[in-house]
C-alpha cells in the first residue's frame, strides 16, 4: 500500500470529545471515525488491526477445539421470554417489532438463541461435549457511552458457548477456554490478570474477568501481593477484621441524646469513638420490599453482593419517607436494636463489633454499649461490604492492594440457568433425559484493541505490537522526485512484501518530519528509511518504534534483520509467507 493512496486522515489536533489515550489516538491516527454516539466507523487501518485480532482469537479458539457459526443479530423475543430475560435485561437492549407488530431485539449477548439452535440439534450423550463460537457485532443502548469503543453502543465481541454432560465436563472447557483466553491475550501483547467478577445480567456462577490493568480503567480491582488472589471490587472478599477483642464484653445497653448527629463523621467526633466501633444502619428496596442491611461504620455497602445475597433482581437505597416508615425516626437514626417488621442483613464483621454504637430508630438519640446476640440479631449474616486497600486477603491472610482495571474477556460457568429454562436436554447412557451444562466465553473485540493502545503508547502516539500492527513497516523516501531514491525505495518495496513483510511505502510529496511523526502517531513497528546519506552508502536506516533503537544496515542485512525480529511475533499460522508476485499494488 502506498501511502499517497491510503485513507489514514491523521490529525494534529487532540479532538475535544476523546478524554483517554486509546480514544484520542484512534481519532489522531486515523483508525477511526465517531458515526453517532458510542457508535465508529473503522477505517483502513483500524479495520486491518480489528481483523488481525479476530485472527488471532479464531485461530485460538479453533485450536481449543470450538467451531465457528453465526448467529443472527435480530432475535425474536419469544426467546427471550422463554428465559425469563426480556424484562430483567433493562434499557440496554435495542427493542423493536417487525411490520406484523411481532417484537424482536437487537442481540446484546447470544446465551438464548444459541441454547435454542442446541437443544433443536444436540438430543444424545454422544453429542457432547460442545463448544462453539462467533465472532460477530453486539447491541447494547449504553445510558453514557464513553471512551470510545470502550462503553459503545455498538461493538464486535467473540462470544463462545459450551455445553457439556456434567460438572467436571464444564470443568475442562472452561479451563481450555481460560488458558485459550491466556494465550490470545499473550499473542496480542497484552499483560492481563484473570480476577474473580460478578456475572451481572449474564447469570451463572463462577466467573473471571481478564483485566488489563490501566489507571484509565472503568473497573476496579483489588489483588493480593502475597498470593495470586485477585478479584472486581464488586465480588471482592477480604478476611473480616475485628474492631475490639471477641471476649470483650459490652457493659449494659444505653441511650444517647445525639441532637442533629447524623453521619458516621459528627458521630466519631461526638462521642469520641472510631468508626469501626459504629454499626450503620441502611435502609434499602429490595425488588420493592424493604431491607435493613448493616455495615461497620467505616464500611460501605456493596450492592451488587447485597443483591446476589438476596437473590434480587435490583436494589436501590430507600427513600427518606421508607427510612421513617420502617424505623419510625428521620435518616440518620436507624439501628438494628427492636427494629421488627423487616429483613436484616448484617456483614461478616458486625457481629465482631463488641460494645458498638447505632440508631435508636429515635430522632437525636444513639445506642451505645451494644452487643450483638445480646441486644440484636441478623436475619442473614453474609458478605456484602465494598472491599478497599488495606483488607486482609481471604486465602493468605495478606495485604490488598487496589487497581483499576480494563475488561477485555470474561468466562462464565452458566450451569443450567439457560439449559432448564429453555429445555436444552440431552439422553444419557440410560435414556434419562438430562438439563446441558453450559459454559459462556466473551472477547470485546474492539476494547481490547482500545486496551492494548492504552498499554503501548507515549507522547508521539500507538506503538503496535507486531502481531496486530496494521502493517509491519513504513517504508519513507525522503525525496520521492529524486529518481534514485524512488526507485531504491520501490524495489525494497516490492522485497518486502515478497519477503511477507506488510508494508507502507510513503511516497508522499511531504516533509521528512511529517512522514517520521505520522509513522509514530499510527505506530508502525518499523520506520525504514531511503535519503540521500544511506543511499550513497548502499543501506537503509531502521528504526524500531517500541525500543526507539536505531540501525543502519545492507538493503539485504535490513531484509534479514526484519523477517527475524517480525516472524516470531506472528505466532500459530501467522509466519511470513513468501509471495511469488510480489505486492499486488505494484
Amino acid at each position: 500500500m502506498r501511502f499517497s493512496e491510503l485513507l489514514a486522515p491523521t490529525l494534529r489536533e487532540v479532538p475535544a470529545e476523546a478524554e483517554i489515550a486509546s480514544h484520542r489516538l484512534m481519532l489522531r491516527a486515523g483508525l477511526m471515525r465517531k458515526a453517532a454516539s458510542g457508535v465508529y466507523t473503522f477505517l483502513p487501518l483500524g479495520y486491518r488491526v480489528l481483523k488481525k485480532i479476530m485472527a488471532i482469537v479464531r485461530e485460538e479458539m479453533d485450536a481449543a477445539g470450538a467451531q465457528e457459526l453465526m448467529l443472527p443479530i435480530i432475535q425474536p423475543a419469544e426467546l427471550w421470554h422463554e428465559s425469563g430475560r426480556w424484562f430483567d435485561y433493562g434499557q440496554e437492549m435495542f427493542r423493536l417489532q417487525d411490520r406484523h407488530g411481532r417484537e424482536f431485539c437487537l442481540g446484546p449477548t447470544h446465551e438464548e438463541i444459541v441454547t435454542d439452535v442446541v437443544r433443536s440439534e444436540v438430543r444424545s450423550y454422544r453429542q457432547l461435549p460442545l463448544i462453539v463460537y462467533q465472532i460477530q457485532n453486539k447491541y447494547r443502548d449504553e445510558i453514557r457511552p464513553r471512551f470510545g469503543v470502550m462503553r459503545s453502543r455498538e461493538f464486535i465481541m467473540k462470544d463462545a458457548y459450551s455445553f457439556d454432560r456434567d460438572q467436571e465436563g464444564l470443568e475442562r472447557s472452561y479451563d481450555k477456554m481460560y488458558r485459550a483466553y491466556e494465550r490470545i491475550f499473550a499473542r496480542l501483547g497484552l499483560k492481563t490478570r484473570a480476577v474473580l467478577a460478578d456475572a451481572g445480567a449474564i447469570g451463572g456462577d463462577d466467573n473471571h474477568e481478564f483485566m488489563v490493568i490501566a489507571e484509565t480503567g472503568e473497573a476496579e480491582i483489588v489483588y493480593c501481593t502475597e498470593c495470586s488472589y485477585a478479584a472486581n471490587v464488586e465480588r471482592a472478599e477480604a478476611k473480616p477484621e475485628q474492631a475490639l477483642p471477641p471476649e470483650t464484653e459490652a457493659p449494659p445497653l444505653e441511650a444517647v441524646a445525639t441532637p442533629g448527629v447524623r453521619t458516621i463523621a459528627e458521630l466519631e467526633a461526638f462521642l469520641s469513638l472510631p468508626a469501626s466501633r459504629m454499626i450503620k444502619t441502611l435502609i434499602y428496596r429490595a425488588d420493592g420490599n424493604p431491607v435493613a442491611v448493616l455495615v461497620r461504620g467505616d464500611r460501605e455497602v456493596n450492592e451488587v453482593k447485597l443483591k446476589r445475597v438476596l437473590g434480587a433482581l435490583a436494589v436501590e437505597p430507600a427513600d427518606a419517607a421508607t427510612v421513617e416508615a420502617v424505623t419510625g425516626a428521620p435518616v440518620g437514626f436507624a439501628g438494628p436494636v427492636g427494629l421488627q417488621g423487616v429483613k436484616v442483613v448484617a456483614d461478616l464483621e458486625v457481629p465482631q463489633v463488641a460494645d458498638g454504637v447505632t440508631g435508636a430508630n429515635k430522632a437525636d438519640t444513639h445506642w451505645i454499649h451494644v452487643q450483638y446476640g445480646r441486644d440484636y440479631e441478623a436475619d442473614v449474616v453474609a458478605d456484602v461490604r465494598v472491599t478497599v486497600a488495606g483488607d486482609a486477603c481471604p486465602h493468605c491472610g495478606g495485604r490488598l492492594e487496589a487497581a483499576r482495571g480494563i475488561e477485555v474477556g470474561h468466562v462464565f460457568k452458566l450451569g443450567t440457568k439457560y439449559s432448564e429454562a429453555l429445555g436444552a436436554t440431552y439422553l444419557d447412557e440410560t435414556g434419562t433425559e438430562r438439563p446441558m451444562i453450559m459454559g459462556c466465553y466473551g472477547i470485546g473485540i474492539n476494547r481490547t484493541m482500545a486496551a492494548v493502545i492504552e498499554q503501548n503508547h507515549d507522547e508521539r502516539g500507538i506503538s503496535w505490537p507486531v502481531s496486530i500492527a496494521p502493517y509491519h513497516v513504513d517504508l519513507i523516501v525522503i525525496n520521492p522526485a529524486d529518481a534514485p531514491q524512488r526507485e531504491a525505495a520501490e524495489a525494497l518495496y516490492e522485497k518486502l512484501w515478497q519477503t511477507g513483510i506488510e508494508t507502507v511505502l510513503d511516497d508522499r510529496d511531504e516533509r521528512a518530519g511529517v512522514k517520521f511523526n505520522d509513522a509514530d502517531l499510527i505506530g508502525f513497528p518499523f520506520r525504514v528509511v531511503v535519503g540521500p546519506k544511506s543511499l550513497a552508502q548502499g543501506s537503509v536506516e531502521i528504526k524500531e518504534r517500541a525500543s526507539g533503537e536505531q540501525h543502519v544496515l545492507g538493503v539485504e542485512e535490513a531484509i534479514e534483520f526484519l523477517r527475524e525480529r517480525i516472524a516470531p511475533a506472528l505466532g500459530r499460522g501467522g509466519a511470513l509467507v513468501e509471495s511469488r508476485g510480489g505486492h499486488p499494488g505494484l
